[in-house]
């Protein structure tokens, strides 16, 4: 039996109450919220955390 049940979530940028079928712009509300979350992203605004001393190995190594 499947679940018609529709999944309501917030946009991770505007927070604006957001449907999860039937959205090209998912997990975001829309294409504007999907682009600025992009932009941040690209400038740096958005990191992930890591050790900036980790080993690198070969594939990560330019050198190589």
């Amino acid at each position: 039996m499947a679940d018609n049940t529709t999944r309501i979530y917030p946009c991770p940028h505007c927070k604006k109450p957001t449907r999860w079928d039937d959205n090209p712009w998912r997990p975001f509300c829309s294409e504007r919220c999907k682009t600025i979350d992009l932009g941040a992203w690209a400038s740096e605004q958005h990191v992930i955390p890591g050790d900036p001393n980790a080993p690198v190995d070969d594939l990560d190594d330019p050198e190589r």
